[in-house]
């Protein structure tokens, strides 16, 4: 007998930027998931009991009920405690703190793009069934953690470090990339690769390991470089090395085209 098809993972999509929306679904739908577009929470709120998603991601821009309000009315229900609310805004120096704060179960900034943001909300469902959950790091003064980049892209894990005002250093590796990138408070302080030290290395180590299917990485709070290398912010940083990304994918289509 052939096995049914396994049914995809469903994410409620709140945002009245019905434009936005749709790329957002489109790309969650090449990751996988079944999309359901709202564009206000109290309306979509009426469906999770007989439409129940595996992940809520609702904007912080809303004017009624946004991300930041909507997770203890979901999770005043024991039916629904279990779904993850997953805020979606544009950015700020204590975004995903105040995400964190309210009760959402991670953060994803508007100004990286639909892909990677269906690519964080894919690794983070990961993550969390295997038992990491991003909101861990918050208590991690002391404690290392390790984690594998195909459960959680590398993205993601500097914008947590980042948000969550961490010091330390977080070691990566995948394939022939060895990279270590050290955090001041939530600012990146210093980073070398091989040759590369500072912006240049940053960028190279989150291009190269951005969406490796195979690689690890480990911060080890505490730690400290004695020299500044890095000038400019995560933010600016991350989207320098996705720009990369795009016009390295860009550049293969134009020669597959020639």
């Amino acid at each position: 007998m052939s096995s049914q098809p396994s049914i995809p993972p469903k994410i409620l999509l709140i945002d009245t930027n019905v434009f936005f929306a749709r790329r957002v679904g489109a790309a969650l739908k090449n990751e996988g998931f079944d999309v359901i577009h709202s564009t206000q929470s109290a309306y979509a709120l009426t469906m999770l009991e007989y439409d129940t998603p595996s992940a809520i991601v609702c904007s912080t821009s809303l004017r009624e009920m946004n991300a930041h309000q909507l997770p203890p009315l979901v999770h005043a229900d024991p039916k629904m405690a279990h779904i993850p609310v997953i805020a979606m805004g544009e950015g700020g120096d204590h975004a995903l703190m105040e995400a964190f704060r309210s009760g959402c179960a991670d953060y994803v900034d508007k100004r990286l793009g639909p892909e990677v943001i269906a690519a964080q909300i894919k690794s983070f469902l990961l993550s969390s069934q295997e038992g990491f959950h991003p909101v861990q790091m918050l208590g991690s003064s002391d404690t290392a953690f390790t984690g594998s980049l195909s459960h959680l892209d590398l993205p993601g894990v500097v914008q947590m470090l980042a948000h969550s005002r961490q010091t330390g250093a977080l070691s990566v590796n995948s394939g022939v990339i060895d990279g270590v990138i050290f955090f001041e408070s939530g600012n990146i302080f210093h980073a070398e690769s091989g040759d590369l030290i500072g912006d240049d290395a940053v960028v190279h180590v989150v291009r190269y390991c951005n969406g490796a299917e195979h690689g690890s990485y480990k911060f080890i709070p505490g730690e400290s470089a004695t020299t500044r290398t890095v000038l400019r912010g995560p933010t600016e940083l991350l989207l320098d090395a996705l720009r990369e990304l795009d016009e390295a994918a860009n550049g293969k289509g134009e020669e597959g085209l020639a």
